[in-house]
């Protein structure tokens, strides 16, 4: 092929071959036109930069075109073959019948005859010629059997239930049956096999998975599980452009469908790369979503480089913004999932001595009131927040009790707090009137309850429902009045006594307030009047 020949061909640098230009210009489009414009006599030299597969793929060529038809196309060549013949533009046969596009597009009409390791083979190649691939058509026809190889096996399998179960736990964990294993072994058995291709691959077969409906709780995991094996040995720069990838797939499925545990797996990778705020804000969205369904250990991200606080609360601020606008009506249930996760959170921050009062306050206030049954925990945050920040000024302490809701704390936190010196005294005195008023209105709903004990069936539900915090509780067809009564008694006998009690407190307060204002009022220079109770 080399001696005697008339034309010189520099493949990519690669190699440089010599060959009968007349050959190759009978089969190739590309040459015939280069050829027929030229006047030279002597020997052409043609330089190729960019024909895909190399030197490799441009020798196969050669070797069909001396020889028409006597290269044997498989699946290890097809693609070589296919996108060579393409750049090449044999599309015409001056001299001979052989047509290699021909022959490579009907070797592909059989693809889907071909074994599952044939069919891989292809769509390597495909990924190592990525771009001559898809304009050639042939990674189509690769990517659409393949999916459609793994939705007929997944077909056949019973299909999965929540997206936090593992997909995984056949290969780690002994207590799953031989069923189970099976069963997840024909769910996920192709995982493996795609975790070695490259992004640009990998997103053309999610894309066309989503297109034909594939179950997308199988497809979140199979993304979690390629973020594992690809993030591994990656570069930084490979990193970033594996969570872009990962992160703009992921926001093309359904919220169910992707596990709130997996996507926090994804952003502890990200905290440590460069993403685009794009594709940052989409994350931080789809965990806000779902945020009910994080724990504390998730939250707990620690803050960027450069900033004193521990955590990254703003963070976790982002995170409550995304859940409260995320779109229908938030359930009771999961606000207060929410809300109990918050106030461990809060707990967790509370004593940073970095954090600053108006980032504490806005965790405390980040949730309307409702997401809460009991103030109690928040209490005991602000307790410990205010014993690390002994140093803040009454205004800003004030701003801080402000967020506790009085009428959601329990006696015994009330009673705690209007003895602690680390709160305010109007904070203390809140908390007196609030348990004061809970307290009458609990005595007008037990006299309520004795003027109509004539109907004990019909009102017992009523009485347990509204005194129950005080452990009174009276059962339907087991009542028995006159001893009830008794008891009902004495115990309002000691409540009336508590009552007496704080009434005493709340007037010493009270004057003691009053002195104050006085003598801020006698003394000269400009007054500063009391700030105002929080309502």
């Amino acid at each position: 092929m080399g001696l005697g020949c008339d034309l010189e061909v520099d493949v990519n640098g690669e190699e440089v071959f010599l060959v009968d230009k007349e050959i190759l210009s009978s089969f190739s489009g590309r040459l015939s036109k280069l050829f027929s414009r030229s006047t030279a006599t002597t020997k052409l030299k043609v330089l190729f930069h960019d024909l895909p597969g190399g030197a490799a793929a441009f020798e196969l060529m050669a070797r069909f075109c001396y020889n028409p038809g006597c290269v044997t196309i498989t699946p290890s060549n097809v693609c070589l073959l296919h996108c060579v013949a393409h750049f090449m533009e044999m599309t015409e046969d001056f001299s001979h019948s052989a047509n290699l596009i021909e022959q490579t597009e009907k070797t592909l009409e059989g693809i889907t005859y071909w074994t599952w390791p044939e069919t891989l083979i292809v769509l390597k190649q495909c990924q190592d010629l990525f771009s001559a691939a898809h304009s050639s058509g042939i990674l189509k026809k690769c990517l659409d059997s393949l999916v459609a190889r793994i939705a007929l096996a997944s077909d056949t399998s019973p299909s999965t239930s929540s997206p936090d179960s593992s997909g995984f736990r056949f290969s780690c964990d002994t207590r799953s049956s031989e069923s189970t294993k099976t069963s997840s072994y024909h769910r996920y058995w192709w995982f493996e096999d795609l975790a070695g291709l490259n992004t640009l691959i990998i997103q053309k077969i999610i894309e066309n998975m989503v297109s034909i409906k594939f179950d997308q709780v199988i497809i979140s995991r199979f993304l979690f599980y390629y973020l594992k094996s690809q993030a591994s040995n990656a570069t930084t720069n490979e990193k970033s452009k594996l969570i872009e990838t990962l992160v703009n797939l992921l926001f093309l499925l359904d919220r169910s469908s992707v596990s709130c545990k997996g996507l926090f797996g994804v952003l502890r990778v990200a905290l440590g790369v460069n993403i685009s705020k794009c594709c940052r804000s989409r994350l931080e969205s789809m965990i806000g979503s779902q945020l009910d369904q994080a724990t504390l250990d998730n939250l707990l991200v620690p803050s960027p480089g450069g900033v004193n606080i521990l955590y990254d609360v703003n963070l976790v601020m982002r995170f409550l913004k995304s859940f409260l606008i995320s779109g229908g009506q938030i359930s009771l249930t999961r606000l207060r999932r929410v809300g109990r996760l918050m106030d461990m959170y809060i707990a967790e921050v509370a004593p940073d001595a970095c954090l600053k009062p108006s980032k504490f306050i806005a965790l405390l206030t980040a949730l309307p009131d409702s997401a809460r049954d009991t103030y109690d925990e928040i209490y005991r945050a602000v307790d410990i927040y205010l014993q690390i920040h002994a140093g803040l000024s009454e205004d800003e302490k004030m701003k801080i009790c402000c967020a506790l809701n009085y009428e959601k704390l329990s006696s015994d936190i009330c009673k705690d707090l209007s003895q602690n010196l680390k709160f305010p005294s109007r904070s203390a005195i809140q908390a007196l009137l609030s348990q004061q008023s809970k307290l009458k209105s609990l005595l007008q709903d037990t006299d309520s309850l004795k003027s109509s004990n004539t109907s004990p069936c019909t009102n017992s539900n009523q009485a347990n429902a509204k005194i129950t915090d005080e452990q009174i509780v009276l059962y339907a067809k087991r009542l028995d009045l006159a001893t009830e009564n008794e008891k009902i008694k004495t115990h309002l006998q000691g409540m009336q006594w508590r009552v007496m009690e704080l009434e005493k407190v709340c007037q010493k307060l009270q004057t003691q307030i009053a002195k104050i204002m006085n003598a801020q009022a006698a003394s000269p220079g400009n007054p500063r009047s009391l700030p105002k109770l929080c309502s």
